[in-house]
């Protein structure tokens, strides 16, 4: 079984025991986080919402909040000594799926 949630503007498809990394939720490790906005949940058959499907949520366990690697962007112009070099690390919440109810 599967469905895809939509969280942060993303949306993910998930399955039950598996680990996700999503925009950060404030949320503490080792709580349970929960995700109304259930587009599509399939097995044998398959249940599209319009837009969501009412009445179905997707359980899991905050395992890790952190920071992913470093993105640099460097700016460059010839001949004007001008350049600017700048670095963003973008935050995360992994998430482990632990139960989908439709």
């Amino acid at each position: 079984m599967y469905a895809i949630i939509k969280t942060g503007g993303k949306q993910y498809k998930v399955e039950e025991n598996q680990a996700i990394f999503v925009e950060k939720l404030n949320v503490e490790e080792g709580q349970e986080v929960t995700f109304d906005q259930v587009l599509l949940i399939g097995s044998r058959s398959i249940t599209v919402g319009t837009p969501t499907i009412e009445g179905a949520k997707v359980t899991g366990t905050v395992e890790k909040q952190g920071r992913e690697k470093k993105v640099v962007t460097y700016k460059y112009k010839p001949k004007k000594h001008s350049h600017t070099k700048k670095g963003h690390r973008q935050p995360y919440t992994k998430v482990l799926i632990n139960k989908i109810e439709a």
